[in-house]
């Protein structure tokens, strides 16, 4: 590996192809996942987007994410929240609501993104973000909680 592509990995994703486990689970062509990553739910990728290692995909409420998407190392992308049924004591319902990430989007290392979150066509967002709402097609945003960059 190191001579082939100047790189060490962990042996599991030795043994798996990234982009077969992508095309298993119904992703665009060209799209390619790390064995690390869990996904569950209904989860939609569209072509040519990467997804990297330890990610979250949550779609139990519903996710897509566009082409020529990098979901960097470490991001997790929900589309449910348990915080009503734990401070209720298990008395409320889990809450879902869909998550979308638009086309050519850019996604830094160890984002968090909340269920109902829809970020448009080319957005960009920092490393270590918590992203709570919306953004328009090409914003920057960091911070926690994100907001767009000037």
């Amino acid at each position: 590996m190191m001579r082939l592509h100047n790189r060490v990995l962990p042996s599991n994703e030795l043994l798996n192809d990234r982009w077969e486990k992508a095309k298993y689970l119904g992703f665009g062509e060209g799209s390619s996942i790390y064995d690390s990553a869990t996904v569950f739910g209904k989860v939609k990728v569209g072509k040519d987007t990467w997804i990297g290692p330890f990610t979250i995909l949550d779609g139990s409420g519903g996710l897509s994410i566009g082409d020529t998407c990098s979901i960097s190392t470490g991001v997790q992308i929900y589309s449910h929240d348990s915080v009503k049924w734990a401070v209720s004591g298990g008395k409320e319902k889990y809450e879902y609501d869909a998550t979308s990430i638009g086309n050519r989007c850019y996604i830094g290392p160890n984002v968090i993104i909340a269920k109902g979150c829809t970020l448009g066509d080319g957005c960009i967002v920092g490393a270590n973000s918590f992203v709570n709402k919306s953004f328009p097609a090409g914003s920057k945003i960091a911070g926690n909680p994100a907001r767009i960059l000037e």
